[in-house]
């Protein structure tokens, strides 16, 4: 099972890139699980949400 500071590195990841089947198993799993996760994984979709309308995407050369 993944270690929360695991589940937070991988939080982060989503962020920037799809992560493979096997990590979002093991994300799934430790987020089922573990409420303090859970709520840090709310808090990111939450401000990602609120900054979404503020922060036009970059072209990335």
């Amino acid at each position: 099972m993944l270690s929360c500071k695991d589940v937070s590195k991988l939080l982060s990841d989503r962020l920037d890139r799809q992560l493979g089947l096997m990590e979002r198993v093991r994300l799934r799993m430790h987020l089922v699980m573990c409420t303090g996760c859970s709520r840090v994984e709310r808090q990111l979709g939450f401000l990602r949400e609120a900054f979404s309308g503020f922060v036009k995407p970059t072209d990335r050369e």
